[in-house]
Formats: structure tokens, sequence, C-alpha cells
């Protein structure tokens, strides 16, 4: 009997790892119906995950075993990579082929994992040259994995949506010549704020695009979600690609209570969210501390203050058998 039921504990949590596993397989190809993101059976989908910190400044934590790290340990459904285009002395701008080399390490870790991946153009300014270049490259090679989504612009913040709106025109029609179905997520002015621009003024003549509205819960308040709701009203699809407890500084204490807030408001609206950022600069979105290994096997004590709520939430809100 001992025997027995030792096995059938053995048999339960393999069957319960595999499940786990099996994410994409799973759920396939992500598409966009009226504003809910849904999966390859036309259910509704909730992405829920971390963003790593910019590649440029924190590249140690681009590898696919910390992919694998957050996957099982953050029950991470998604992660986010953010290419630093200018900042950082190993920014795009700089060196090429090393944020290239980083980016697919995490793309190649999502798909090991078999999660979803953002592939992140992690910049506050119109490139459209680069982008250009690099979006045709990188959709030729990944558009045909169900796990890609790509975020062709992090953050506006100057530029009017007519210029947000001809730079991700541009951009969605080279990505769409090589990958016709894969979800593109498009900015609005104002640091991801301005949503009811682009819901006066949506991009037309696509599928599965979606527009990213991003809080940090100790600035931003109420007013944001409203703003959200009527933009979801009009029919907007909106995904929220990053987000934090802290200040927009990313510094400052945190608010546990606006957090819990946008969560809630979140997880009744079915929209997808991002937690910002897997890195160990000495400042409150960071998650990490510097004793952190760089391919994922942390301890609570290499967790700070964010990484831990970041993680409760992730393991709540994404169970492991998904």
């Amino acid at each position: 009997m001992f025997a027995k039921s030792k096995i059938f504990t053995v048999v339960l949590v393999f069957v319960c790892c595999f499940s786990n596993a099996q994410f994409v397989e799973k759920h396939g190809q992500l598409s966009v119906k009226v504003t809910q993101l849904v999966d390859k059976n036309q259910n509704p989908i909730v992405l829920r995950g971390v963003s790593l910190g910019w590649h440029s400044m924190w590249p140690r934590f681009y590898n696919q075993k910390a992919v694998a790290w957050l996957k099982n340990d953050f029950n991470c459904n998604i992660v986010r990579a953010a290419m630093g285009i200018e900042v950082g002395e190993h920014s795009y701008q700089k060196e090429s082929q090393f944020s290239k080399d980083k980016i697919e390490a995490v793309i190649k870790g999502a798909i090991k994992s078999d999660i979803y991946v953002i592939i992140d153009w992690h910049s506050h300014n119109i490139n459209l040259k680069e982008a250009t270049n690099y979006f045709d490259e990188i959709s030729k090679k990944y558009g045909k994995y169900p796990n890609v989504i790509y975020e062709i612009f992090n953050e506006p913040d100057q530029e009017t949506w007519s210029e947000v709106k001809a730079y991700s025109e541009a951009i969605i029609k080279v990505i769409r010549a090589n990958d016709p179905d894969n979800i593109i997520l498009i900015g609005s002015p104002h640091w991801d704020q301005d949503v009811h621009l682009p819901a006066a003024d949506p991009i037309k003549g696509y599928e599965n695009l979606m527009y990213t509205m991003h809080f940090y819960a100790a600035t931003h308040k109420k007013e944001l979600r409203d703003r959200t709701d009527e933009a979801l009203k009009s029919g907007l699809p909106i995904f929220v690609s990053e987000s934090a407890g802290m200040e927009a500084t990313g510094d400052g204490p945190m608010d546990y209570k606006s957090w819990q807030e946008y969560i809630d408001w979140m997880e009744e609206r079915k929209i997808s969210w991002i937690t910002w950022s897997i890195s160990d600069k000495d400042e409150t979105c960071s998650m990490l501390k510097k004793s952190a290994k760089s391919k994922g096997k942390w301890r609570d004590e290499d967790l700070k203050e964010s990484g831990l709520k970041t993680r409760e939430f992730l393991r709540k809100y994404n169970p492991k058998r998904q």
C-alpha cells in the first residue's frame, strides 16, 4: 500500500510539472478577439510574467537558465526581453550583434520552456531605420513560433500619436510580411499613459494588434484605470506590458494597496500584465540583490521586496496547472 501511494505521488508530481511545462503547446497561436487576447481555441487567456531589465545594463540575466527559473519558480507564463537601444555600454546602437544575441538567448529560453516571450524594442525615441532592420530580421527568424510577441516601441515620451502611429504602421508592415499572425504591441504617447489617443484614431488594416498601457502603482491611480476603461469600451485591445508597485521613477516606497487595486482591475478584465524588472540595481523596482546568480536558483534572501511580492502575485494568479 505504501509503495502504491508513493508511486501515485510521484506520478501526480510528474503530471503537474508536465502540464505546467506545456503552456504554449496547450494554448498555441494567440489572437485578438474584439479587445480580448485569446488562445488557439478562442478562449480568453491572461499572460502574467516579468520583464528583464535593460539588456544593455544587466546582460548577465539574459540566458536560458534564468528564463527556466522564472518559469518554474515564479510561475511566469511569459517573459519580456527588453533590448536597450540607446542606453548602456552594450546598447543596440553600440553593440548590435551582442544585443541580438542576448535577446535571442531569452527567446530560445522561452521556446525551450514553452512559455511566451515579448521582444521589446526598449526605447523612448523613434529609430525607424534601426527598428525596421531589426524587426525584419527577427520576424523572419522567429515568426514561425507562436511563442513570440513583438513590442515595437516601449514608451514614447514626447512624440505625438500621429508620429507614433506612422512609425508603428511602418514596422507592422515589415513584421507582417514575414509573420502574419503573432501579436504586435503598440505604445502610446506620454510613457504609454495616453491610451485615449490611439483609441480615438487606431491603426487599421491589420489584425492581432494590441496597445500597451504602463503603470507604477504609487504614482498612477484610478484616473489611468478609468482612461483605460474608456479605451477598452471604444474597442482598443490593451496589454499591460510594464508595471510595478512603486513610483514611476522606479524607486520610492511600495504602494501595496494601489498595486492590488490594479491587479484586481486587470484580473476582472482579463488583461495580461508584466512586472518590471529582473535586475540588480539599487532601486525599488529591481527585484534582485547583487547576490543573485546570473542563471537563476535565487534564494529568498536574493530577492528584494518587489521581487518577493511579484513572485507572490505570480504564484497566486498563475496556477501550476494552466
